[in-house]
């Protein structure tokens, strides 16, 4: 399929802007360009009942969260949200409107998490904090209108990762058990030359091959990590016994191919996989859902995939 048009105007005006490419600036600066973006893109007008700002103890220090509550009486399913930004870059400010747009469609609390970013803090301090603000959710369900049986995990691109890595640990190191996870173009691996999508969208659609080599480079310091499911998740010894997912990717997307290589993986070791590739859409076009109607669509099929799996 040909790139959206509506997406093809939005690269368009980016290039117009000047917008540089991330693998070009050093992490505080990317950090404030991929704030700067965001501060673009229309607010949303979901109404909640409480949007709050705290701290829990993490395995190396503070972890902050950001806890979004749905109107209503609960208590509400929880959703754990890990921001995507391949290691180093986003905070809880980056992804505020997509979780406030989350939260009051799918009526569930939203846990997003400010876990430790590269390179101040490269692998595992990432997965290590989403493992503990997991399970600080499921402990402390009550104190935030949650129900600790019906936790899911959901992130994209890096935060997909993330995601996918927590749902697997927390099947092998003893729980809480999750109901759901929602992968939105996930890194599932870390071996760009297996997957052709690296190759055919390596430039021009927001997101390059060299942008992955800078963010992997700067998270993964130990060569030895990339024997580890905890950075690739794709090579678990089993994808068995994990939770429903939903796994969302873009046509062009340098992440394209091992995503749908991990709904693959789930839906053959028999979890029930719910996987749609985007026609014309690039990396990041589901956070963008305020400014492309591909991204409205498919916030919308997560929405409606979180009622049927987490919330019923």
């Amino acid at each position: 399929m040909p790139l959206n048009p509506q997406v093809q105007g939005f690269l368009q005006s980016l290039a117009a802007a000047g917008a540089p490419a991330f693998h070009s600036l050093q992490p505080p600066q990317c950090r404030q360009a991929i704030n700067g973006l965001m501060r673009m893109m229309p607010p949303s007008s979901a109404v909640l009942a409480q949007v709050r700002d705290t701290h829990i103890a993490g395995p190396a220090g503070e972890i902050g969260l950001r806890i979004y509550t749905p109107v209503g009486a609960g208590p509400f399913p929880i959703l754990m949200y890990f921001h995507g930004g391949g290691f180093v870059i986003g905070d809880l400010d980056t992804f505020d409107t997509l979780c406030r747009e989350t939260c009051a469609g799918a009526g569930v609390v939203v846990v997003s998490v400010d876990y430790r970013l590269a390179p101040e803090h490269p692998f595992p301090a990432a997965p290590n904090d989403c493992l503990a603000a997991t399970r600080w959710a499921a402990a402390h369900a009550a104190e935030i209108n949650g129900d600790a049986t019906r936790i899911g995990v959901s992130g994209d691109s890096a935060g997909g990762n993330l995601a996918a890595v927590t749902a697997l640990r927390l099947r092998d190191e003893g729980g809480p058990a999750l109901k759901a996870q929602l992968l939105i173009y996930p890194v599932a691996d870390a071996d760009p030359d297996r997957y052709p999508s690296m190759t055919e969208n390596a430039e021009g659609y927001l997101l390059s091959r060299a942008d992955m080599n800078w963010f992997v480079g700067h998270y993964l310091k130990d060569p030895a990590a990339l024997a580890s499911s905890q950075l690739r998740p794709i090579i678990a010894a089993s994808h068995a016994g994990l939770p429903p997912a939903l796994v969302i990717t873009a046509e062009f997307d340098p992440l394209r191919d091992e995503g749908n290589a991990y709904a693959a993986k789930l839906a053959a070791a028999g979890v029930a996989v719910e996987h749609r590739c985007y026609d014309g859409a690039i990396h990041g076009f589901y956070t963008f859902f305020g400014a492309l109607s591909l991204g409205r669509e498919a916030v919308d099929q997560g929405i409606g995939w979180l009622k049927r799996t987490l919330v019923a």
